[in-house]
């Protein structure tokens, strides 16, 4: 049913192409990751984010082990059809592993030091045993 949209994309030499995350309420950048052909076409069929882990080399659904799903409500690609932007519904809160909301929370100051902005809405300990 998505293979004619998947056809249009443009996946780099490995096969993958980044996939921005936004909160579909407030707009807020919660995370980057990777997909490949197969997670793209997962995602549009059952609605939940799904990557390609890089380091793994697997298939990871967003949320399959701390409960903090990701699901999908509007699905978009740029114009060079080079990068995917994923409007979800963040579940749980968290989108980070860390436990933070979003993954980009520290901030670069002009005199050059950096901030950690926010604080994690769970500990990645408990919820990942690591």
């Amino acid at each position: 049913m998505f293979d004619e949209i998947i056809s249009k994309m443009k996946f780099d030499k490995s096969g993958l192409i980044p996939a921005i995350v936004q909160d579909y309420k407030d707009n807020a950048v919660l995370m980057l990751a990777w997909m490949n052909k197969e997670s793209v076409k997962r995602t549009l069929e059952t609605k939940k984010a799904t990557f390609w882990s890089r380091s793994r080399q697997s298939f990871w659904i967003k949320g399959e082990s701390s409960g903090n799903i990701q699901e999908v409500k509007e699905f978009f690609y740029d114009c060079d059809a080079d990068c995917i932007l994923l409007r979800v519904n963040q579940i749980g809160g968290a989108a980070c592993h860390t436990g933070h909301r979003s993954c980009f929370f520290t901030k670069v100051n002009d005199d050059g030091s950096t901030e950690i902005v926010g604080k994690p809405l769970f500990d990645p300990k408990k919820v990942y045993g690591k």
